[in-house]
Parts: C-alpha cells; sequence; structure tokens
C-alpha cells in the first residue's frame, strides 16, 4: 500500500439525532440536551440525567443505519471489506432476557453485532469485534488502520455503538460517577461526574491508492494513533496522565508531525479525569494547544465514544470550527489549558487529535489531518 489510510464516508447517531446536521446543531453550539431519562425509571439513580435521543430505538438498527451511511457517503458497492465494531453489545436486549421476554443471540453479542453488521451491507472481509470499554471503538480505527497499512485490506468499516439503558446506569450510579447536579462539567471547577448519552458512528478508511483508483472523495487522512497503558489503577487514572502522554507522543510520532491544532480531548467531567488529562497533555504538547471535550453536550458513549468523536474531530477540521467545552463554571488550577469555553470557535486546523481513555488505564489517539 502506498500513500497512508484515508476516511472517505461516516455516518453517525447521536441525541442530537441523525448525520452530521445534526452534531453541527448540537455538539458544535455547545447546546446540552441532557433531561430525565424516559427509557426506564431513573428514580433510584443519584440523578435522573441523560442524552437520549427520542424514543427507545434498536441498537442493531441504528448501527446499520450509520453504517449505510457511511458506505453511501464513500460511495462504495459490495466490496472486500474488513467489519471492525467496538461495543459492548445491546445490554437492552440482555434485560429483556432476564426478564423472560424474547431473546435473539444476535441482538446483544459483540461478535455476532458485527456479522449482522457485515451481512447487512454485504461486505466480504474478516469481522472483528472490540470490547474494550471506553476506548472499544477507537480500538477499531486504529485496528482498521493497521489492517490497511499491511496492506492486508483496501477498505475498512468502523464502528461504534452504544444505547442508553438501564443496566449501565446502574453500574456507574453504584460507583459514584454520575453528575449529582445532572450536568457534565469537563475541567471546570465543580464538576462531579459524567453523564451517559447515545451514541452510534461507522466511519469508512480506505487506502489512498483504492481511493485515488476509484475517484473516491478524501475527507481526511489518518495519519497517526498511540495506543498505551499506564497501568496505575483498575479506575484512576495516573495523576500525570502518563498513558495519554504517550499515546500523544507516539500518534505525532507515526505522522512525523510535532503539534497539532486542536485536540477532542476524553473529557469525562470526573474530578480525577480531567486533572490528569490535563496534566498529560501538558506535557506532550506543552499548554497553548486548544483543548475542548463534547462529552459536556453528548453525554458519555462508552465504547462508541471513540468513533463518534473521530466524527466530530473531522468535521471540526473540515469546517474549521472547534466545538467548546459546554457546562463550565470557573477555572480549577488542577486544570489550565485552553478549553474553548466561549463558545464555538472559528479556526483554520490542518490536523486534529481524538483522545480517548477506558477503565484499566487504556489511552488512545487518533491523528486526522486534512487531505
Amino acid at each position: 500500500m502506498t500513500g497512508g489510510v484515508v476516511v472517505t464516508g461516516y455516518g453517525v447517531f447521536t441525541a442530537f439525532g441523525w448525520g452530521e446536521k445534526a452534531l453541527r446543531d448540537g455538539v458544535f453550539t455547545g447546546t446540552q440536551v441532557f433531561a430525565p431519562s424516559r427509557r426506564f425509571d431513573p428514580a433510584p439513580f443519584r440523578t435522573p440525567m441523560t442524552a437520549a435521543a427520542a424514543g427507545d430505538p434498536e441498537l442493531v438498527e441504528v448501527l446499520v443505519g450509520c453504517a449505510d451511511d457511511a458506505v453511501d457517503m464513500a460511495g462504495l458497492a459490495a466490496v472486500q471489506a474488513a467489519v471492525l465494531l467496538g461495543s459492548a453489545g445491546d445490554w437492552k436486549a440482555v434485560t429483556r432476557f432476564s426478564r423472560g421476554q424474547p431473546y435473539r443471540p444476535g441482538e446483544s453479542i459483540p461478535g455476532v453485532l458485527a456479522g449482522v453488521l457485515g451481512d447487512r451491507l454485504g461486505l466480504r472481509g474478516p469481522r472483528l469485534a472490540f470490547t474494550n470499554a471506553c476506548v472499544a471503538s477507537a480500538t477499531a480505527l486504529i485496528h482498521g488502520w493497521r489492517l490497511i497499512a499491511a496492506g492486508r485490506q483496501d477498505v475498512a468499516l468502523c464502528a461504534g455503538a452504544y444505547l442508553v439503558e438501564e443496566e449501565n446506569m446502574a453500574k456507574f450510579d453504584s460507583g459514584r460517577a454520575l453528575a449529582r447536579d445532572g450536568v457534565i462539567r469537563p475541567f471546570s471547577s465543580g464538576r462531579s461526574g459524567l453523564l451517559l448519552g447515545d451514541g452510534v458512528a461507522a466511519i469508512v478508511l480506505e487506502s489512498e491508492e483504492h481511493a485515488s483508483r476509484r475517484g473516491a472523495q478524501v475527507l481526511a487522512r489518518m495519519t497517526g494513533f498511540g495506543v498505551a497503558s499506564d497501568a496505575y489503577h483498575i479506575a484512576k487514572p495516573h495523576p500525570e496522565g502518563r498513558g495519554i502522554t504517550s499515546a500523544v507522543r507516539q500518534a505525532l510520532r507515526r505522522a512525523g508531525v510535532s503539534d497539532v491544532d486542536y485536540v477532542n480531548a476524553h473529557g469525562t467531567g470526573t474530578p480525577l479525569n480531567d486533572g490528569a488529562e490535563t496534566n498529560g497533555l501538558r506535557a506532550a504538547l506543552g499548554g497553548d494547544t486548544p483543548v475542548s471535550s463534547t462529552k459536556s453536550t453528548t453525554g458519555h458513549m462508552l465504547e462508541a465514544a471513540g468513533a463518534v468523536e473521530f466524527v466530530v474531530s473531522l468535521l471540526a477540521l473540515q469546517d474549521g470550527v472547534l466545538p467548546p467545552t459546554a457546562g463550565y463554571l470557573t477555572p480549577d488550577p488542577a486544570c489550565d489549558l485552553d478549553y474553548v469555553t466561549e463558545g464555538p470557535r472559528r479556526t483554520a486546523p490542518r490536523r486534529v487529535l481524538s483522545l480517548n481513555a477506558a477503565f484499566g488505564g487504556m489511552n488512545t489517539a487518533i491523528l486526522l489531518e486534512k487531505p
């Protein structure tokens, strides 16, 4: 393979609705859509608030819809393509089973979901599911890059999927990770935790040679990535953000660059994450790079966060607009970077980083550049 790995299509769904226009109207304006859950009774939890789309969508249908959009945008017909999915499966289906209701394995098992996705779209290639928590779909994208760069695949459909449900709400509530005041406030004083949000996205990666051969429009180049573990604690990040520092430095080194113009941070709004991430970013990039957390608007989309935030980062690169960090109150001495708190910022980024982290000390960084 020559020329690198490029992005030629995507599809996305969040609490704001379908597609990039919904993201532009919501995430990029700093709109927060948190509301009391209507999918289940939130009374037992420390907060009733989630960022969930209207109704009670089915995970597999939303996932296939996003993948259809991505393939259509890329202009692909049935091809030999890897299908790489980051998801813990459909917990709602498991809950139905636990209550004695009809249940099909394909509704919940991540590996089966990847197979269903490939079958529905007629994509003839290897299928693989990643379940490594909040870096799952970022890992899917990185594995797609590796397959293409190694010449093993010309095309990879990389996706992530999570819809808010009661099971994970209970888990995060029992860990006292949910925001007490019902608002995510990344990097701000007074932040008290995260909120869950709907997120599904699918991205088409291709070798540049393959995209050029078929005349596809290149939306961005994926020029670098980093993967690191800080091996510090089962849930807490290393206080100095060593895993983030390592992942960012790997991504820059792989791309052959020394800086970036914007960072879409993991930014969960928890007291420990945000300070550690700040320290890790300062060590890797210095203190001048604009950083924001779009979880402040979408909520935390768990396994889907990497894929959805990849699309957000791509739109920032395309539109020349940095999405703001919403919910910000006043500065915290432990968080002293430029968090784009004034609202959307017009600029002209050449390259952007998307960061994700997960329990167990896992960290990923993905670098996108203008075509």
